[in-house]
């Protein structure tokens, strides 16, 4: 088995997270529309990390992981959005805003050590 990259672990206990939210979203609250908007992109940064870790070469690689902070910028925004209009309570809001911050600040200094590398010297 190949061993997993801590930002792809805490991406995949994120996304599991963020399944269980749909599902109390959905069940209590009988909100479909904002809880897929979450469920959608919630779970597709652990996917993009994945793709990202068997990239060909590394412009894909970072191109993944520049989508993976995008989908987590997204992520923030639902949950703001359903915290706001009172569907989350502050405290789910509050844990999961800072696991996706956390991810988020994981995912920004990857894409700065793999876009900002300096031109090789010849």
């Amino acid at each position: 088995m190949v061993p997993k990259s801590k930002d792809y672990e805490k991406a995949y206990a994120f996304a599991v997270r963020i399944v269980k939210a749909y599902k109390f979203l959905s069940a209590e609250h009988k909100e479909m529309v904002l809880s897929r908007q979450l469920l959608r992109c919630g779970t597709s940064i652990g996917a993009n990390i994945s793709e990202a870790n068997g990239a060909i070469s590394e412009n894909e690689f970072s191109a993944k992981i520049g989508i993976a902070y995008k989908e987590c910028l997204e992520t923030k925004y639902w949950l703001q959005l359903l915290m706001d209009t009172g569907y989350l309570e502050v405290r789910i809001y509050q844990s999961l805003f800072s696991d996706a911050d956390e991810i988020g600040r994981m995912l920004f200094s990857i894409l700065k050590s793999t876009r900002l590398k300096p031109p090789p010297l010849n």
